[in-house]
Protein backbone atom coordinates (compact mmCIF):
# COMPACT_ATOMS: atom_id res chain seq x y z
CA UNK A 1 0.00 0.00 0.00
CA UNK A 2 1.23 3.44 -0.84
CA UNK A 3 2.31 5.70 1.80
CA UNK A 4 -0.12 8.97 2.10
CA UNK A 5 1.08 12.04 1.15
CA UNK A 6 0.44 14.56 4.01
CA UNK A 7 -1.10 17.84 3.13
CA UNK A 8 -1.70 20.98 5.48
CA UNK A 9 -4.19 23.03 5.06
CA UNK A 10 -2.95 26.19 7.14
CA UNK A 11 -6.16 28.60 7.76
CA UNK A 12 -10.30 27.84 8.64
CA UNK A 13 -11.37 30.09 5.45
CA UNK A 14 -14.22 28.43 3.40
CA UNK A 15 -12.27 28.13 0.10
CA UNK A 16 -9.86 25.67 2.40
CA UNK A 17 -12.93 23.95 4.01
CA UNK A 18 -13.54 23.17 -0.02
CA UNK A 19 -11.18 22.10 -1.01
CA UNK A 20 -10.19 19.64 2.41
CA UNK A 21 -13.42 17.67 1.78
CA UNK A 22 -12.74 17.46 -1.59
CA UNK A 23 -8.97 16.15 -0.73
CA UNK A 24 -10.81 14.28 1.71
CA UNK A 25 -11.85 11.94 -0.25
CA UNK A 26 -8.77 11.06 -2.67
CA UNK A 27 -7.45 7.95 -0.07
CA UNK A 28 -3.52 8.96 -1.07
CA UNK A 29 -3.84 11.91 1.21
CA UNK A 30 -3.77 12.64 4.71
CA UNK A 31 -5.46 16.60 5.30
CA UNK A 32 -4.97 18.04 9.06
CA UNK A 33 -6.15 21.59 9.59
CA UNK A 34 -4.25 24.19 11.13
CA UNK A 35 -5.77 27.75 12.28
CA UNK A 36 -2.88 30.66 11.41
CA UNK A 37 -1.17 31.64 14.78
CA UNK A 38 1.82 34.13 14.34
CA UNK A 39 5.10 32.86 15.06
CA UNK A 40 4.62 29.14 14.71
CA UNK A 41 6.16 27.93 12.65
CA UNK A 42 8.33 24.91 14.90
CA UNK A 43 4.94 23.64 15.49
CA UNK A 44 3.95 23.48 11.60
CA UNK A 45 6.97 21.58 11.19
CA UNK A 46 6.02 19.35 13.43
CA UNK A 47 3.36 17.86 11.60
CA UNK A 48 5.65 17.23 8.61
CA UNK A 49 3.45 18.01 5.56
CA UNK A 50 4.71 17.33 2.14
CA UNK A 51 2.44 19.95 1.16
CA UNK A 52 0.82 23.16 2.53
CA UNK A 53 -2.58 24.86 1.22
CA UNK A 54 -3.38 28.29 2.43
CA UNK A 55 -5.56 31.28 1.67
CA UNK A 56 -3.69 34.21 0.64
CA UNK A 57 -5.73 36.35 2.44
CA UNK A 58 -5.93 34.85 5.54
CA UNK A 59 -3.61 36.33 8.94
CA UNK A 60 -0.88 35.66 9.27
CA UNK A 61 -0.13 34.02 6.08
CA UNK A 62 3.32 35.31 5.84
CA UNK A 63 4.40 32.53 8.53
CA UNK A 64 4.27 29.86 5.90
CA UNK A 65 7.33 31.54 3.91
CA UNK A 66 10.04 30.78 7.06
CA UNK A 67 9.15 26.89 6.29
CA UNK A 68 10.41 26.94 2.69
CA UNK A 69 13.82 27.63 4.58
CA UNK A 70 13.31 25.36 6.60
CA UNK A 71 12.29 22.75 4.30
CA UNK A 72 12.96 23.27 0.81
CA UNK A 73 11.45 20.09 -0.23
CA UNK A 74 7.75 21.65 0.59
CA UNK A 75 5.41 22.79 -1.73
CA UNK A 76 3.38 25.58 -0.57
CA UNK A 77 0.50 27.15 -2.37
CA UNK A 78 -1.32 30.11 -1.70
CA UNK A 79 -5.24 30.46 -2.69
CA UNK A 80 -6.82 33.55 -3.24
CA UNK A 81 -10.59 32.94 -3.78
CA UNK A 82 -11.80 36.45 -4.42
CA UNK A 83 -9.68 36.94 -7.60
CA UNK A 84 -9.25 33.27 -8.46
CA UNK A 85 -5.31 32.56 -8.51
CA UNK A 86 -3.13 30.20 -7.22
CA UNK A 87 0.26 30.98 -6.32
CA UNK A 88 2.81 28.27 -5.92
CA UNK A 89 5.81 29.06 -4.26
CA UNK A 90 8.25 27.59 -6.75
CA UNK A 91 8.65 30.09 -9.18
CA UNK A 92 5.35 29.18 -10.85
CA UNK A 93 1.88 30.74 -10.96
CA UNK A 94 -1.12 29.34 -12.16
CA UNK A 95 -4.75 31.11 -12.93
CA UNK A 96 -7.69 29.36 -12.89
CA UNK A 97 -6.69 26.35 -11.77
CA UNK A 98 -9.34 23.53 -11.23
CA UNK A 99 -9.36 20.75 -8.62
CA UNK A 100 -8.76 18.63 -10.79
CA UNK A 101 -5.78 20.19 -11.74
CA UNK A 102 -4.65 21.16 -7.90
CA UNK A 103 -4.97 17.20 -7.62
CA UNK A 104 -2.55 16.77 -10.69
CA UNK A 105 0.17 19.27 -9.35
CA UNK A 106 0.49 17.38 -6.24
CA UNK A 107 0.47 14.36 -8.00
CA UNK A 108 3.48 15.50 -10.08
CA UNK A 109 5.68 16.80 -6.86
CA UNK A 110 4.47 13.01 -5.25
CA UNK A 111 6.02 11.35 -8.15
CA UNK A 112 9.24 12.91 -7.88
CA UNK A 113 9.14 15.36 -11.14
CA UNK A 114 9.50 19.01 -9.96
CA UNK A 115 7.42 22.02 -10.13
CA UNK A 116 9.30 24.63 -11.10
Amino acid sequence: MKASRRILLYGNSVILGSIGASLRRCPQFEVTIQAPQPYETKELLKKNPRVLLFDLEAPHAEAVFSLLKADPTLLVIGVSPGINLVDIWSGRRLRELTLQGLLDLIGKTENGLSVK
